[in-house]
């Protein structure tokens, strides 16, 4: 500012000298000797007029001196009576100033002049704000650097106490209402299998249990139907039941129905939504989930994806098949109304997964449709029923995946068959390319489904993908009876997944396989589709005697090398069981770089849940991981750290 004043000041002046001197100039030039007495006059203005800018000139430096004076003192004062804590702290984190609410409030007027602040708080400078707790109270830090008029480096703080704003959005995070719903598993069934006086104490029992459930919150519950409830709560109420993991699961547990029967509950939550119908849709969301994993669960979508409580029950078996004549009836029509019908299943097939396409494709052949098996000839573990088939009804009814994606047209039907996870199919590329799709599983819901098929038949209470493919074939309307093999395949599924009928097995599993017997199933051929080599049964035994017992759970490492070893390995994890106090087995072995987890157990420990810790997935009994990154020691200590967890 002051710089360029003065710059005008001589620039005014320079003009008055050149306006006076230049006539005398120009007269001097021409001849006239008493020319420079013109200039007279012009030098007593020039003096006059110089006079008079400078002391204007001073006058405008005082203005602009008290200008600045005044300048400072209002910045001095507005800093000391800002509502809002200063300091000002040099390269080491001195305070070398502060203001008078920093003073008082921050500081609690202790002397801080003189003294370092980065003892009392955990803050560094950054050009970024910093949330920091102080004396109880939050702070949000804005650092701002400078250099004064020595050049030394000094730091401004800025203090913004956030304590209030903190406190009402952790108030309106917590008073956010959440949809809770809940359904008792199986009601009518559990009701019909009980006497009138029983129904009416199982339905005080319950109301009960809600009640309970509903106690010390402020919210709301109704009932819907006879196995239905709606709740809503507060989040912060909801917070506090997960944090205790659902009780009310482990409360109904304790019910008793009958001598054999036992009260189960599947809860969806619905929180965080924008709405309250947006909870409710994702409270819908998460007890579809819930029932999908075989119930007896609790269900809380979340943004990374779902969180499981409870699963610790088997589920309790259906008995009504209304449900699966209706499926038949859809399924069948989309086949007939289909040029051609793919059935896959997932990678590496196995009995159930091949067994189940090629029994449905026995049926599908009596509907006068052309029908295809998508299965890799290298990769899968039954070999020994893809060459029965092959035998019996010859090589055309398998189709290699690379063939049936280069194939598929739009009017194709593509079936599912004993998994609904895309990233576990035979042939991905062939998925991608089907436009109709159906899918047909037993296994406990993933996140991550098949979200556009037609029909989707899941059944998590069935003990195998050839059950359900079994109780479809006695409503599909066929032109004569399926062939005994497509029997054979059917039962060898069966007894693969339930051990030879000990696990997983309900009423529905032996009237499914009566029914197989009924049309010829031969139990000798099946029972031969499980024989093996005598490399194989030495590997085995190998494995077994090698075995490391942790308290309840057995641990096998499985040699790459070893002959099938896929087979191998859950063919272990089998046999044991069989050891005495081991209630849960597991073998580990190294595949395809992949480290490899196959999980046992009786269903007193859900392996499933274990398993998807570590990624995988499966049912209670039977469930199976892959761990990529790592060796099978670092697999061994992750799953060693799991099942401590779960003992703790």
């Amino acid at each position: 500012m002051k710089p360029k004043v003065h710059a005008r000041i001589w620039l005014l002046a320079f003009l008055l000298i050149l306006a006076v001197l230049l006539p005398s100039a120009l007269l001097y030039w021409r001849g006239d000797p008493f020319g420079f007495l013109y200039c007279i006059p012009g030098a007593v203005i020039i003096c006059v007029g110089i006079s008079m800018l400078l002391y204007s000139q001073r006058n405008q430096l005082n203005y602009i001196a008290r200008l600045d004076e005044s300048c400072e003192n209002a910045k001095v004062a507005a800093l000391q009576h800002l509502p809002l804590g200063f300091c000002a702290i040099d390269a080491k984190g001195v305070v070398v100033e502060y203001n008078q609410y920093f003073h008082e409030e921050i500081m609690g007027g202790s002397e801080i002049f003189g003294k370092n602040l980065y003892d009392k708080i955990q803050f560094r400078p950054s050009d970024k704000p910093q949330d920091i707790t102080w004396q109880k109270r939050r702070y949000r830090l804005y650092a701002m650097p400078f250099e004064d008029a020595s050049g030394d480096r000094v730091i401004t703080v800025f203090w913004e106490d956030r304590t209030e704003l903190e406190h009402l959005q952790k108030e309106y995070i917590d008073s956010r209402p959440c949809v809770v719903l809940i359904v008792v598993d199986n009601y009518e069934d559990l009701i019909q299998s009980i006497k009138e006086s029983g129904r009416l104490a199982a339905g005080v029992s319950i109301e009960q249990l809600m009640e309970h459930f509903i106690a010390n919150t402020n919210g709301i519950l109704r009932r819907l139907k006879n196995d239905r409830f709606i709740a809503i709560l507060e989040e912060r109420y909801v917070e506090r039941i997960i944090a205790e993991k659902f009780q009310i699961l482990d409360e109904a547990r304790s019910i008793s129905v009958d001598e054999r029967n036992i009260m189960t509950l599947s809860i969806g939550v619905g929180m965080g939504g924008a709405t309250l119908q947006e909870c409710e849709e994702l409270a819908h969301q998460s007890l579809d989930m819930a029932l999908g994993r075989g119930g007896d669960q609790a269900a809380v979508k979340t943004e990374n994806g779902f969180k499981f409580f409870g699963g610790k029950s088997q589920g309790i078996e259906k008995k009504s098949r209304v449900k699966i004549r209706a499926v038949a009836g859809d399924l069948q029509k989309l086949i007939q109304d289909s040029r051609i019908v793919y059935l896959m299943g997932h990678r590496y097939g196995d009995l159930d997964s091949i067994g189940g396409c090629c029994g449905l494709a026995g049926a599908i052949r009596l509907m006068d449709k052309n029908v295809r098996v998508v299965c890799d000839p290298k990769k899968n573990l039954a070999q020994q029923l893809v060459s029965l088939v092959e035998k019996e009804v010859g090589a055309g009814l398998f189709i290699t995946p690379e063939q049936a994606a280069d194939a598929i047209t739009d009017e194709a039907l593509l079936i599912i068959v004993d998994t609904h996870a895309p990233d576990l199919v035979e042939s991905p590329e062939l998925y991608a390319k089907a436009k109709r799709i159906v899918v047909i599983d037993h296994h406990r819901k993933k996140e991550n489904y098949i979200n556009n098929a037609l029909l989707f038949h899941h059944e998590p209470l069935a003990s195998s993908a050839c059950e359900m493919i079994t109780e479809l074939l006695q409503y599909f309307k066929l032109n004569g009876t399926v062939e005994p093999v497509y029997a054979d395949c059917l039962l060898s599924g069966i007894t693969l997944d339930t051990k030879n009928f000990v696990m997983r097995t309900g009423v529905r599993t032996f009237e499914a396989a009566a029914y197989l017997r009924k049309i010829n199933a031969d139990t000798i051929r099946v029972r031969n589709l499980f024989s093996g080599s005598i490399e194989a049964y030495r590997s085995r035994t190998e494995i077994v005697s090698k075995a490391e017992i942790y308290g309840r759970f057995a641990i096998a490492d499985v040699p790459a090398d070893t002959p099938s070893v896929r087979l191998v390995a859950s063919q272990a994890a089998d046999e044991l069981l069989s050891i005495s106090g081991v209630d849960a087995a597991f073998t580990i072995c190294e595949m395809n770089d992949m480290i490899n987890i196959s999980a046992r157990s009786y269903g007193n420990i859900n392996v499933q849940i274990i398993m998807e810790a570590l990624g995988g997935g499966g049912h209670q009994s039977m469930a199976a991981a892959q761990l990529r990154d790592c060796t099978a020691e670092e697999a061994k200590e992750e799953l060693l750290s799991i099942l401590k967890n779960l003992e703790d």
